[in-house]
């Protein structure tokens, strides 16, 4: 309290900052408020505060009072999940740790970070993946073999060499015995693309995309000439009748 009214003294004599704590150390030396909470200070007196007393803490509201602010508190973020504690706690006006409280144990809510994913399909294809799911799962139905029948693809880059964990590099070794050394090595920037089809019994086709192809749908029309005569041959059960 000595200190806060030595600060709106010092105020009111017209001293600046720098001129207040200057003064302040040589009166209270390594008692002397911090260089943060002298400027606090002298920055409430310089917008017009008068009392030297702290502000009253808000206390934990009623419980009808309470009910009211989580009501409100989850309106908000079922309006906009995105909002921030900041935000919501500006806007009703109270502490953001009690607006945290509302939103982590009164809505056991959890702040968490989207995923990302390669695209989006649009209303159009989604609704066409859900036509095809539909399909599978009544041929599935029909016939109880006919998921082991499906060949599915898929593409990976694969680099000329990766470069070992320092998981991969544990030993096992005595108390006495010397530590390893492991070279940071960085991905080789030589990479090439994998092309693989398999199905519940194994992989049918993999092959690598050669330097420079451009992989483009005429160039997937001959992997997938390729992929069914590999089918033909290795898996003649999935052979129609005709084909």
């Amino acid at each position: 309290m000595e200190q806060r009214a030595n600060i709106k003294f010092c105020f009111k004599l017209g001293k600046t900052f720098t001129e207040t704590f200057e003064l302040m150390k040589k009166v209270h030396g390594d008692d002397c408020l911090s260089r943060t909470r002298v400027f606090e200070w002298y920055k409430r007196f310089q917008d017009g505060r008068d009392a030297l007393e702290n502000d009253p803490k808000p206390g934990r509201p009623k419980k009808k009072n309470r009910d009211e602010l989580v009501k409100k508190v989850r309106e908000m973020i079922a309006y906009d999940a995105n909002l921030t504690v900041r935000w919501m706690a500006e806007e009703l006006n109270k502490t953001k740790d009690m607006i945290h409280e509302i939103l982590t144990k009164d809505l056991d809510k959890r702040k968490v970070c989207a995923r990302f994913v390669p695209h989006a399909l649009n209303e159009d294809q989604g609704i066409a993946r859900v036509e095809h799911c539909k399909d599978i799962i009544k041929t599935a139905r029909r016939n109880p073999s006919f998921l082991e029948s499906i060949v599915t693809g898929d593409e990976t880059w694969c680099f000329k060499y990766d470069p070992q964990t320092k998981r991969q590099s544990a030993t096992w070794k005595s108390p006495g015995s010397p530590k390893s050394k492991k070279l940071r090595f960085q991905k080789s920037r030589e990479k090439t693309m994998l092309i693989c089809f398999y199905d519940s019994k194994g992989i049918i086709l993999r092959e690598f995309v050669p330097q420079g192809e451009n992989v483009n749908g005429e160039y997937y029309l001959g992997v997938m000439e390729r992929l069914w005569k590999r089918i033909v041959r290795v898996r003649p059960e999935y052979r129609t009748p005709g084909s």
